[in-house]
């Protein structure tokens, strides 16, 4: 893999560097808080604009639908026409879209305005990271930029509830908009001035085929979920559509199964750890999309709080996610991701099942303390999902597997919304708590899903299929060391810690580490000169990269 071309507008100094990072986290920081931020609004919305329950999740699912369909190749199109030049589109069309999004007349025009926002949004978070690991290439710096990464993403992830609360309480709904204005502008501005463009050598070949029919099955599988309750499940279109979405995700298999350079490499589903990652994926973040979702409608129409005490109420859950994320960071790097998969799945499980039995008047101690379980679920889930993701991939693979990873996540929360909405529609006030039991009880089964797999997809077995899959790569090279560069065409972070324990326990040596490898770690501060290409981290920008700082003598590679 040849060298990122960089073309720079000036030196690259320290101050300069840390500017870059400013303005990354800056696109960082205005996607997470819509992440949250619009979930707080949804009961102002659906007053305001006369919004069925179907509505309210499309508002949710058209943006994240959009940015599904898309993460994969956003960062395919950085590395071919330039990453600023992306970054700043996604900038303006997230802005743009931001400020429709304020001014909607209608239900139907604010879906339109969140699928320009989604958009913007897929060409924001991959190529900004992309553009951290290719600007700042001091493996320690590197770190410890990824390190302030991860806080941003924890920090928006708490901000959104408050102040979406503040600010539909004070203002209106339409004002959770307007804050991403003023960022975005500034962003696009400060990105034109002191971020160097860059772009890959050997960009990833589109593949409209694979594309279109991934778009295709998420659209008209979202579509039939959210639709079905209203329309009879039994429907010609209803059917018709799952029809499609059947014939949509077997055609996808067949056209990718023939490419030489596919979307997604549907080999990689043979590895046990990365079927089981992405399905484990999909079930962590559908709970979470549905538990946003449940829980904005239910403290809100039900109980009858105000934006501001909704958002407040959420905050424990935020707090455990950011507390829990560095503990699974760290358990991940010592032990593998088996530990807090298995801690993560009853957790989220008990959380849910607790507010199976929520009614009308349960006291807020209660919701707190299923609040304060479910999030602790939350914080452990997310590190292990990209470890296992990769574990025993190709090296040169890694970005892609952790880029499925990350669509995975988003597919997730696109079902999370669509289920448990399509399970509550039509049921208000006390109505809509007995309607929500069974939607409570699916989010449960998904923290069951969780710690089955979690088990399943990290034991002996699960490791050899994914090592068959690794030989049968006709990019494995078995003479390359470990220190070798990953490619950075995705945008993702792969972070590689020395040794890997085996299954006693003990931190073993990795034979394919050669002298430049030992050299490369005790620059980089190890205390073992021996790398371990497959044990990796993490490689996600938000939760995962807050245990960097737990482990100084981890080495950072690019990817």
């Amino acid at each position: 893999m040849g060298a990122t071309k960089l073309a720079q507008t000036g030196p690259l100094t320290l101050r300069r560097r840390r500017l870059i990072l400013a303005i990354c986290c800056l696109s960082l920081l205005i996607v997470g808080l819509d992440s949250t931020i619009v979930n707080v609004a949804l009961p102002s919305i659906q007053r305001s604009l006369h919004a069925s329950v179907s509505g309210l999740q499309w508002t949710i699912d058209a943006y994240t639908l959009v940015l599904a369909s898309l993460l994969m190749l956003s960062g395919s199109t950085a590395d071919r026409f330039g990453r600023r030049r992306v970054f700043q589109l996604g900038l303006l069309l997230f802005t743009v879209g931001s400020l429709l999004c304020s001014v909607a007349p209608g239900l139907e025009w604010l879906v339109v305005f969140r699928i320009v926002q989604a958009v913007g949004g897929s060409m924001l978070n991959p190529v900004a990271l992309s553009i951290i690991t290719n600007t700042i290439t001091d493996r320690r710096e590197r770190a410890r930029a990824l390190g302030i990464w991860g806080a941003v993403f924890g920090l928006s992830l708490a901000l959104g509830p408050v102040l979406g609360g503040v600010l539909v309480s004070t203002i209106g709904w339409r004002s959770i908009f307007w804050i991403n204005v003023p960022v975005g502008i500034a962003a696009i501005i400060l990105t034109q001035c002191f971020v160097p463009e860059s772009r890959a050598p050997q960009a990833r070949r589109f593949d409209p085929a694979g594309q279109a029919l991934i778009i295709v099955m998420l659209a008209t599988l979202t579509y039939a979920l959210i639709e079905g309750p209203h329309r009879g499940w039994g429907s010609a279109l209803i059917v018709s559509l799952f029809a499609v979405t059947a014939a949509a995700a077997a055609a996808l298999v067949v056209v990718e199964s023939r490419r030489e350079q596919p979307l997604l490499d549907v080999r990689f589903f043979r590895s046990a750890p990365f079927s089981g990652a992405s399905v484990i994926a999909v079930a962590a973040f559908a709970a979470f999309g549905g538990f946003l979702f449940l829980n904005s409608l239910y403290l809100q129409d039900v109980r009858g709080f105000t934006a501001l005490h909704a958002g407040l109420l959420t905050l424990p859950m935020a707090g455990m996610i950011a507390l829990f994320a560095p503990v699974s960071g760290r358990l991940v790097a010592s032990w593998g991701p088996r530990t807090p998969l298995i801690l993560a799945g009853p957790a989220i499980a008990v959380g849910a099942l607790l507010l199976v039995r929520l009614g009308p008047h349960t006291s807020v101690g209660y919701l707190v303390l299923s609040y304060v379980i479910f999030g602790i679920g939350l914080g452990f889930v997310n590190a292990p999902i990209s470890n296992t993701a990769v574990s025993g991939m190709p090296i040169e693979q890694a970005g892609v597997a952790a880029s499925v990873a990350s669509t995975s996540r988003q597919v997730g929360a696109t079902l999370g919304v669509a289920i448990t909405g399509a399970l509550v529609a039509g049921g208000t006030g006390a109505g809509f708590t007995v309607a929500s039991h069974a939607a409570w009880a699916v989010i449960a089964g998904c923290g069951v899903a969780i710690g089955f797999l979690g088990f399943v997809s990290t034991g002996r077995w699960a490791a050899g299929t994914a090592e068959r899959v690794r030989l049968s790569s006709p990019s494995w090279n078995p003479s390359s060391p470990a220190s070798a560069e990953l490619p950075a065409e995705l945008g993702d972070r792969v972070i590689v810690r020395r040794g890997v324990p085996d299954q006693s326990g003990r931190e073993g040596e990795d034979p394919l580490c050669d002298a430049q490898g030992q050299r490369e770690a005790a620059a980089a501060g190890a205390e073992v000169g021996f790398l371990q290409p497959h044990r990796v981290v993490g490689l996600e920008p938000d939760i995962d990269q807050l245990g960097i700082r737990q482990h100084p003598p981890a080495v950072a590679f690019s990817g």
